[in-house]
């Protein structure tokens, strides 16, 4: 009954709102999908049903409700490269296949797809936890850059057959209508909320061009200029020649389309649990990035076989859903479902829809995700995390999201280690029987073994030696390897030397690599920092009496 509740929960708590939200999505997804197609050089079609493939998919079975997947520029650009070694390989070796490159795409999603799907089983999805905050604020506003950028592009118009950057009237024109989409999506909810704001603003940017007759670029006019013929298509087709065409990887397969899947499944997976996690702290709720894994896959696999570009989780269009209230799986699944019914049904309609209005909705989209706060904060921070977010930032907009989150990861590892390298401490005391006593206080791991072992005085110490680690977490195995030497270089001196508070695990570890730790190790001593009451009853007195 309860897991009823929760499906239902899930799948809409406002019909309408989820409705609307995702027709807004859906308008959104067709200059997106069509312009990566055009940057993955394929026919805007394979983008297009890619984007449906993938949104259907992952509303209905992913990881959150509200979030929206799609054709994405960050694969895109792997793709192009995959594409083009395909159709080199198709004319060097003369195979009668006409595109080979956009079939090679087809069977490297579906090793994508499995990949993917592998990383949710062995439940991969919960390491992007462990992605630090300056990360995350780098990842957002190298995202609203690149989306920014993006859109720039969209500020060209074709004159005798060369695109360049609009001028006069219409780059005025171009200003003017984006000016009022924003207007509109900045006022009216602060009258209303019932309506989505960028939904109400498409269409009245639309009318006014249609009903105006004023010149300006279109959806149609994009594709058209891009090379394409327009919306008009059918149902995505089954590559049934797929499982053919493996014959013409001939060794291409470990060198070209294996590693291509890797990188395509990571940054999928990086982009998807990124997104996954900024909208879990939008809606202040919690998706299941496991779940989100294997439903990533599946889309994929999917668009492997019947015709799709693949892609992931879209950051843009996922807020936007957000924003218009969309927070349900019905939002998706008609976003996803608008989308194919604009390709079958409406084309003619959704080819008006002028290319300013999309474009002043992803700038409302660039000023909500950007983290405005992190220029307030970036003085106040440790320099270390402001450097991580700087570099983030600048990566993303220069590489692309994988590579960012990837070094952002590793500078922030790196400098959490060198800070836990220095904090070893050895504190030292003679005990009245004239044992040397050596507290260790910090963490003993791989980056702290040099000075841990620069504690010790072997040669000068008297004959028995404690080390205590009542303060310390042995962490790695560099830790236990450097206890090891150490008993070692004590015992080649003829010195006794006895190893105090140490984990269970430890011991375990330590007695497996010789049996002299037997010996070594002083078992049965009390905890000097924490007592426990044997007897509850003696201690009768509020807790305010007690001396701390």
């Amino acid at each position: 009954m309860i897991l009823g509740q929760t499906t239902r929960k899930n799948f809409t708590q406002n019909p309408k709102n989820d409705i609307l939200s995702g027709l807004t999505v859906a308008l959104a997804l067709v200059p997106e999908a069509v312009a990566f197609a055009f940057v993955a050089g394929v026919d805007p079609l394979v983008g297009l049903y890619g984007a449906f493939m993938m949104g259907i998919v992952t509303a209905l079975f992913g990881g959150r409700p509200g979030m929206i997947s799609g054709a994405t520029g960050a694969m895109a650009v792997v793709m192009v490269h995959l594409i083009k070694k395909g159709n080199d390989v198709g004319l060097t070796l003369d195979i009668p296949i006409d595109n080979l490159g956009l079939q090679w795409l087809f069977i490297t999603l579906l090793f994508v797809g499995g990949i993917q799907i592998l990383a949710g089983v062995f439940k991969l999805g919960k390491f992007v936890r462990l992605i630090p905050h300056p990360v995350m604020m780098g990842f957002v506003n190298g995202l609203a850059i690149v989306i920014f950028l993006s859109q720039l592009g969209l500020f060209k118009e074709t004159i005798d057959g060369e695109k360049v950057f609009m001028t006069g009237n219409a780059l005025y024109t171009m200003l003017g209508l984006i000016a009022l989409t924003m207007g509109i999506m900045y006022g009216l909810p602060k009258l209303t909320k019932k309506i989505p704001a960028a939904l109400l603003a498409i269409i009245v940017v639309a009318a006014i061009t249609i009903f105006g007759k004023l010149d300006v670029s279109t959806v149609g006019s994009f594709i058209r200029d891009g090379g394409g013929e327009g919306l008009q298509g059918g149902l995505p087709v089954f590559q049934d020649q797929i499982f053919g065409l493996f014959n013409t990887l001939d060794g291409h397969f470990l060198t070209v389309i294996l590693p291509t899947a890797f990188i395509l499944a990571a940054i999928g997976l990086i982009e998807s649990l990124m997104t996954l996690n900024l909208i879990d702290e939008m809606t202040e709720t919690r998706g299941n990035g496991n779940r989100e894994c294997i439903a990533q896959g599946g889309a994929n696999i999917l668009n492997g076989f019947f015709g799709g570009m693949g892609g992931c989780a879209m950051i843009g269009q996922s807020i936007i859903n957000v924003d218009s209230g969309g927070r349900g799986r019905l939002s998706g699944a008609i976003a996803a479902i608008a989308l194919l019914c604009f390709v079958l049904f409406g084309a003619p309609l959704i080819e008006q829809i002028p290319i300013a209005a999309l474009v002043g909705v992803m700038f409302m989209v660039v000023i909500g995700t950007f983290a405005w706060s992190s220029f307030r904060i970036l003085r106040k921070i440790p320099i270390s995390d402001a450097i991580v977010l700087i570099a983030v930032s600048a990566i993303t907009v220069w590489k692309d999201l994988a590579i960012a989150v990837v070094a952002g990861v590793i500078i922030s590892a790196l400098v959490f280690a060198w800070k836990n390298a220095t904090m070893i401490r050895a504190r030292k005391r003679m005990q009245p029987n004239g044992t040397k006593t050596y507290e260790i206080w910090g963490p003993l791991f791989f980056g702290s073994i040099q000075n841990f072992n620069s504690k010790f005085d072997v040669k000068n110490d008297p004959k028995n030696v404690e080390i205590d680690f009542v303060e310390s977490r042995v962490s790695d195995h560099s830790a236990l390897e450097a206890i090891f030497n150490l008993v070692n270089k004590y015992e080649a001196e003829g010195k006794s030397i006895k190893l105090k508070h140490l984990s269970e695990d430890c011991k375990i570890l330590l007695r497996k690599a010789s049996p002299k730790f037997e010996e070594v190790i002083v078992e049965d001593i009390d905890d000097p920092r924490y007592h426990l009451a044997a007897d509850p009853e003696k201690f009768t007195k509020p807790l305010s009496e007690y001396k701390m």
